[in-house]
């Protein structure tokens, strides 16, 4: 495991922009599918507006790219706030690095299966993870 605690924070960045591709690829591909012509298509579609146009295995992508720049916005804080303060240990290193294999284990999930009780399970320890890091974070800036 590396000793940088940045390291789990830019491996996660770097995944969400392979699912942003995953996801336009994966449209891109079925626009033609389902008779979608960009070039005819009126200005200021959404990507909400293919909701019930494209089959939901292509839209999960996209979802998940959605997920991805929701929750873990707050992670990326949270491992700079520990590494400025000094509270990079075994500890944090580990839950950052769960943290980050858990969210790309959704990831896969959410894009191929979508089962919810599953997804919920894969998003609720890495959420702990999350949370745990968060209470080092406050206790290592206070001192």
């Amino acid at each position: 495991m590396p000793e940088n605690l940045l390291a789990p924070g830019a491996v996660l960045a770097l995944w969400t922009l392979v699912m942003l591709t995953w996801a336009g690829v994966t449209r891109f591909q079925a626009f033609s599918k389902v008779g979608i012509d960009l070039k005819t298509a009126p200005p200021g579609g959404r990507g909400v507006d293919l909701e019930g146009v494209l089959p939901p295995l292509t839209n999960w992508k996209s979802h998940n790219y959605t997920h991805l720049c929701e929750q873990p916005t707050l992670f990326y804080a949270v491992i700079i706030f520990l590494h400025l303060s000094g509270g990079s240990t075994d500890l944090t290193r580990a839950l950052a690095w769960a943290y980050v294999v858990l969210r790309i284990v959704h990831s896969f999930w959410q894009s191929t299966v979508n089962r919810v009780p599953v997804r919920f399970v894969i998003f609720s320890v890495a959420t702990l993870c999350l949370f745990a890091l968060s209470l080092l974070a406050v206790i290592a800036t206070l001192g």
